[in-house]
C-alpha cells in the first residue's frame, strides 16, 4: 500500500507579507522560548499536527503516549473561514506530519502550509471517500458507507495532491458516518507509519484498538435506529454537516437552517419559510442547531414551526468537538452524544451503550 511522502512542499501559493513577518517573528520568539500549544503534552516522539477537531481526536488516539498529537482549530471552532494565528504557523512549521480532513474543507490550508514552511508528511484522511454533492434527496439512497469503509485506504501524501481536494465539490463532513471515519481512522494510522521516528507496533496496537470502539459505535446506532420506522426517521439540522450520517442510518433529511456546507452562510426569509412549510408538511418534530453555531434562527424557526429546538448543551456537534469536560470531548462522545438526542426526538430511549463505550 503507498505511504505518504515524505518530500518537502514545494508551492507558488502567494503569501502576504504581514503573514510572513508574523511567522519570522514567532520563530525568533521560539528561539528563547518554546511556547505550549493546547491539546499537547511532555511527551518525547514525532509531533503531529491535525486541522480538525475531529482529526485531532483520531491521531491522539492512534499516537497514544509514543508522540504528540495536536490540532489547529479549538474546540467549538469551525473549520469554515479558519485563519491560522501566527502561533499556529509556528506549530505547524515544527510537525513532523500534518493530518487534513481534506473533500475541500480547509480552503485556508495551501497559505498555511506555504507560511510555515511545512516540510513533514501529509495525510489527507478522506482518501478514496466517495463525496456527496447537494442533492440530499437522493444521496442516501445511493450511497454505500459500507463500501467505502471497506475500500482500501490509500494514504498518497504527494503533497501536490493537497491541490486536488482543496477543489473538491461535495460534502467534506464524512466524519459523521462512523464507517467512514473508520475509513479515515485507517488512513491516517497509515500515514503514519511513515512518520520518522513513529512507533509502529504501538500505532497498529491502538489502531485496532480504537477501529473497535468505532465498530461499536455504529452498531449502538444501527441498533437503537433501526426501531423507528424509516418514514418517521426525519431530521431538521443548522447546516448541511450531517449528509453522510443521514445516508448510513437511512434517515430523511427535511432541510437545515443554512442550507449550504458553509456555516458561515446565511439562509434567505425565503428559505426560512420554505423550511417552515417542510416541517410542518413532514411531521418533523425537532429542529436541531449545532454546538459551533448560534442558534437564534434555529429557534425562530421551530417557533415557528411549532416544534421543539435542540440548542445550549443539547446542540448537536457537527463541525467540532466540544471542550473538556462536555459530552462532545472526544469523537465518539460527540456520536453518542448526537445519536441520543436524534432518538429521543423520534420518542426512543437509547438502549445502554456497550461496554466498550462505557
Amino acid at each position: 500500500m503507498p505511504r505518504p511522502s515524505d518530500r518537502p512542499l514545494r508551492r507558488a501559493t502567494a503569501v502576504p507579507l504581514q503573514v510572513a513577518a508574523l511567522v519570522m517573528g514567532a520563530l525568533v520568539l521560539a528561539s528563547c522560548a518554546s511556547p505550549g500549544a493546547s491539546g499537547t503534552d511532555s511527551t518525547s516522539g514525532p509531533s503531529i499536527v491535525a486541522t480538525t477537531t475531529q482529526g485531532g481526536d483520531f491521531t491522539r488516539e492512534l499516537v497514544g503516549e509514543s508522540g504528540t498529537g495536536t490540532q489547529l482549530l479549538a474546540p467549538g471552532q469551525s473549520a469554515h473561514g479558519f485563519d491560522p494565528s501566527a502561533a499556529q504557523l509556528l506549530q505547524l512549521a515544527g510537525a513532523d506530519a500534518l493530518v487534513v480532513n481534506g473533500a475541500g474543507l480547509e480552503s485556508w490550508l495551501d497559505d498555511a502550509v506555504s507560511a510555515s514552511s511545512f516540510d513533514g508528511v501529509l495525510i489527507d484522511a478522506s482518501t478514496g471517500i466517495e463525496l456527496f454533492g447537494t442533492d440530499h434527496a437522493d444521496a442516501h439512497h445511493t450511497h454505500d458507507a459500507g463500501d467505502d469503509a471497506d475500500a482500501d485506504a490509500d494514504a498518497d501524501g504527494d503533497h501536490d495532491d493537497l491541490d486536488a481536494h482543496d477543489e473538491a465539490e461535495g460534502n467534506p463532513h464524512i466524519w459523521t458516518d462512523p464507517r467512514l471515519a473508520q475509513q479515515m481512522v485507517r488512513t491516517i494510522a497509515d500515514g503514519l507509519q511513515s512518520v520518522p521516528g513513529v512507533d509502529g507496533q504501538a500505532i497498529a496496537a491502538n489502531e485496532d484498538a480504537y477501529l473497535g470502539e468505532l465498530e461499536a459505535l455504529d452498531a449502538w446506532i444501527r441498533e437503537n435506529v433501526a426501531t423507528v420506522p424509516v418514514d418517521q426517521r426525519l431530521l431538521v439540522t443548522n447546516h448541511d454537516a450531517f449528509t453522510y450520517f443521514i445516508d448510513a442510518y437511512d434517515i430523511t433529511f427535511v432541510g437545515s437552517v443554512i442550507p449550504s456546507f458553509d456555516d458561515n452562510a446565511e439562509p434567505s426569509a425565503a428559505e426560512i419559510d420554505d423550511l417552515v412549510a417542510d416541517i410542518r408538511a413532514t411531521g418533523a418534530r425537532a429542529v436541531f442547531s449545532e454546538a459551533s453555531i448560534s442558534p437564534k434562527a434555529a429557534e425562530t424557526i421551530a417557533r415557528e414551526a411549532g416544534v421543539t429546538v435542540y440548542s445550549g448543551d443539547d446542540a448537536l456537534y457537527g463541525d467540532s468537538l466540544g471542550g473538556t469536560g462536555s459530552d462532545g470531548e472526544t469523537y465518539v462522545g460527540s456520536q453518542v452524544h448526537n445519536a441520543r438526542l436524534i432518538l429521543e426526538s423520534w420518542g426512543v430511549t437509547p438502549s445502554p451503550l456497550p461496554e466498550l463505550l462505557r
